[in-house]
């Protein structure tokens, strides 16, 4: 049940059940249509939808073509989404969901600095050269001023998400005194660029580019390296040994 209230400005009051939350009125057509969703082609309008957008971009894709590529009639793609711009934002926020369980598995809090790293950055370099993760990454990233609230939400729930659980990684191993870190999101944000040199830029700019295996695996170990050399407890007090001996002399 829907009703305008004086609550936040610009907002109306939803219900269900018990529960009460406020919602945009642009967003009550998408909340009536995916009501809908239950039917049993949906999930074929939605691969077929997700299959032509990430090949097309938003403005090269047409309803006749996902309709073809779905195996459904354009009367039921229409039963379901009335308008392009409804079924793009379900297959976006269908693809976004898979995003926390991504981010959640770069992170092994029980493993050692370096073994945890070694591993977090096999995994962010092989996210970062997916075809299907450079897909949808180009994808938002060229339709993030028609759809801004779904750009953030993208960065919120992947990029940002990624940085705070390496950020809670890196501040209990600072407090075993197993990385000696000042601005810890900082230093989170650095390893994840780390991960990404000499791959991302290209993946992103030169559509079809294919990363060699031994380059990737070259940039994820350097990653680490570069990072314990200076952040890591152990590097650190090595590299302070030949310093302390040249003063002594």
């Amino acid at each position: 049940m829907l009703a305008q209230t004086d609550g936040p400005e610009h907002l109306l009051q939803a219900k269900e059940q018990d529960n009460v939350f406020w919602i945009k009125p642009e967003d009550l057509l998408t909340t009536c249509i995916l009501q809908k969703r239950r039917g049993r082609k949906y999930d074929q309008v939605l691969q077929g939808a997700r299959d032509v957008f990430l090949r097309d971009g938003y403005d090269g894709a047409n309803v006749d073509e996902i309709a073809r590529v779905a195996a459904v009639s354009k009367a039921t793609l229409y039963n379901y989404f009335p308008d392009k711009r409804l079924l793009f934002l379900e297959v976006a926020r269908q693809e976004f969901s898979q995003q926390p369980e991504a981010a959640g598995c770069i992170v092994q809090p029980d493993l050692a600095p370096r073994a945890m790293l070694e591993l977090a950055a096999g995994r962010i370099v092989a996210t970062c050269t997916a075809p299907l993760s450079v897909a949808i990454f180009r994808l938002c990233i060229s339709e993030a001023e028609r759809f801004p609230d779904l750009a953030r939400d993208f960065y919120e729930q992947g990029p940002l998400m990624a940085q705070n659980m390496l950020s809670g990684y890196l501040e209990q191993a600072v407090a075993r005194r197993e990385l000696v870190i000042d601005d810890i999101p900082l230093a989170a944000n650095q390893f994840l660029e780390l991960c990404k040199a000499g791959i991302f830029a290209r993946q992103m700019l030169c559509p079809g580019t294919e990363i060699d295996p031994d380059l990737a695996d070259k940039v994820a170990h350097e990653a680490v390296e570069t990072f314990l050399a200076r952040y890591g407890k152990e590097d650190r007090e090595q590299a302070a040994v030949p310093a302390s001996r040249t003063a002594a002399e």
